[in-house]
C-alpha cells in the first residue's frame, strides 16, 4: 500500500517511522517534508495534490482547522483518507470528502516504536479489503482496537496523552531516587525499565490490576506505605481532572 501524510508534525514522523516504509508527503514547512522524506526513504511534494495522486491512501495529519482547506485541494483526487485529526468526527470527514472512503484513527506517538495503541473507527464507504489493509498498515507500529466511534474522543483523553504522562510520572519517581542520592540517570534507567516491566505485567494478568498490586502489596509493608502516600496525595483526582480537562478542550 503507497501511503501519503499530509502533514509532518510529531504524529506524522511517529507513524512515517513506525510504518517502515517509503512514504510520499507534505507540509506548510516544506524542510520537515524534506526531513522525513529522507528518513524515511520516500519523496518530498510541495503540495498535497502531488501526494493524493501518489498515494493508495491519504493519512491526514495536519491541523484539524485545516480540514475545509485540504479536502478543497485534494477532494475527488484522493482514492481513501485515513484521519488523525483530533476531535474531528466520521461525519465531518465524510462531508469534506464525499464519495470518498473515510477512516478514522487515533493513535499514540508510541507508534514510533512499534509500541503504540491505535483506536479506529471505519466510515460508511470503508470495505473489508481497504480496512484490512490501513490495519495492517497500523499493526506495523503498534496494537489496533476497533471501537465505536461515539468512544473516540474519551479513548483519545486516554491514550494520545499517554506518553507525557508517562514522562512526567517517570520524571517525579525519578526525582525521588535521586534525593536519596542516586545518580539521576540511573534513576531514570531504573524507573523507565520498572514501568516498561509492570506495563508487561498487567498485560500478562488481563490488566487486573489489583491482582497486579495485591502481589506486591504485604500488608503493612512498603509497598502499602509508598500506595498509601499516592492515595493520599490524590493520584485518582489528578488523573481524573486531567481527563475532564482533555475532554472538555476537545468539546
Amino acid at each position: 500500500m503507497n501511503v501519503g501524510l499530509i502533514g509532518c508534525g510529531n504524529m506524522g514522523r511517529a507513524l512515517a517511522r513506525g510504518w517502515k516504509q517509503p512514504i510520499a508527503c507534505c507540509d506548510v514547512f516544506p524542510e520537515l517534508a524534506e526531513r522525513l522524506a529522507e528518513e524515511t526513504g520516500g519523496q518530498a511534494f510541495a503540495t498535497s495534490v502531488e501526494v493524493a495522486e501518489h498515494a493508495d491512501v491519504v493519512v491526514l495529519a495536519h491541523k484539524p482547522y485545516q480540514l475545509k482547506e485540504v479536502a478543497d485541494q485534494i477532494g475527488g483526487r484522493a482514492k481513501a483518507i485515513a484521519s488523525i485529526l483530533a476531535g474531528v468526527p466520521i461525519a465531518d470527514l465524510e462531508e469534506a470528502y464525499p464519495d470518498t472512503p473515510i477512516i478514522r484513527l487515533m493513535p499514540n506517538t508510541a507508534v514510533e516504536v512499534g509500541r503504540g495503541v491505535i483506536c479506529m473507527t471505519p466510515g460508511s464507504e470503508v470495505g473489508d479489503a481497504l480496512e484490512k489493509d490501513v490495519t495492517e498498515l497500523m499493526e506495523r507500529c503498534g496494537r489496533v482496537f476497533g471501537i465505536d466511534e461515539k468512544l473516540m474522543d474519551a479513548a483519545m483523553a486516554l491514550i494520545a496523552v499517554a506518553p507525557a504522562y508517562v514522562a512526567l510520572v517517570a520524571e517525579a519517581w525519578a526525582d525521588a531516587g535521586v534525593g536519596h542520592g542516586i545518580p539521576s540517570h540511573l534513576a531514570g534507567e531504573l524507573v523507565a525499565e520498572a514501568i516498561a516491566g509492570s506495563a508487561e505485567l498487567l498485560l500478562a494478568h488481563d490488566v487486573d490490576t489489583l491482582k497486579v498490586r495485591r502481589g506486591v502489596t504485604t500488608p503493612g509493608g512498603v509497598t502499602a506505605q509508598g500506595l498509601a502516600a499516592l492515595e493520599r496525595h490524590g493520584i485518582r483526582p489528578a488523573f481524573r481532572e486531567a481527563t475532564d480537562d482533555v475532554l472538555g478542550h476537545l468539546g
